[in-house]
């Protein structure tokens, strides 16, 4: 599950911008930042190469903050949806997942139903996650859904081999810390309303953090892919 080579990325999550238009799970809205916050984000990020930025949770804000924002300073971002949200208020619809695609943006899966894959417990519940959810994503955009970001970043061996049998291309959590390019599990730096541009920063310079910090999320990492 591990694989090593060619150079190392930082991956940011970001979730929502600006103010919810839909009523938020418990404990969601340190996820959000402000319209302004995201715009100083983005500029620091238009100068670093070894960046990819995602979204996750499908929000509005999607489409009608960030979307500008991206196309403005030619960037491109992956966006995380929850199949069953899609239409839904406050979240994207299916003509703005459309734009999305159209301008390049990748579009990945969340799930249906923002649940932890670690609690599904029958073959159903899993093919309802990892297959209906990516098919019903696709019947909107037109076009294959190769990437997958587990809800919660909780995830469990058998999570993985049930992500591996449906063949995506690539796995995200939010364990922190940079990840080898080629890796199928790469690690996302979630923001948070507690970061700033210059907190952005100072990770960006050592996203890996110390020796000894990297060993342990190396160590917590190996734990969740083998338990």
């Amino acid at each position: 599950m591990i694989t090593i080579g060619t150079h190392r990325v930082s991956t940011l999550c970001f979730h929502g911008v600006g103010t919810p238009g839909r009523v938020l799970e418990p404990g969601e809205e340190r996820f959000w930042i402000s319209e302004s916050r995201f715009t100083e984000m983005l500029d620091l990020l238009a100068g670093h190469r070894q960046v990819e930025i995602t979204f996750d949770d499908s929000n509005e804000s999607d489409h009608r903050l960030a979307l500008p924002q991206l196309q403005q300073r030619g960037l491109a971002a992956t966006f995380f949806v929850i199949a069953g949200r899609v239409d839904t208020a406050g979240s994207l619809s299916s003509a703005q997942l459309v734009e999305l695609a159209a301008a390049g943006m990748s579009i990945g899966s969340h799930g249906m139903d923002h649940v932890s894959w670690r609690s599904l417990t029958t073959a159903a519940d899993r093919h309802r996650e990892f297959t209906e959810a990516a098919v019903r994503i696709e019947g909107v955009t037109g076009a294959k859904v190769r990437r997958v970001a587990c809800p919660n970043g909780q995830y469990d061996r058998r999570v993985l081999a049930g992500l591996r049998a449906h063949g995506y291309e690539r796995v995200y959590t939010v364990d922190g810390g940079a990840s080898w390019s080629s890796a199928w599990v790469r690690d996302r730096y979630t923001i948070t309303c507690h970061d700033t541009t210059e907190s952005l920063a100072e990770y960006l310079t050592a996203p890996d953090g110390a020796l000894r910090t990297r060993a342990a999320r190396t160590a917590r990492g190996v734990i969740k892919r083998w338990r």
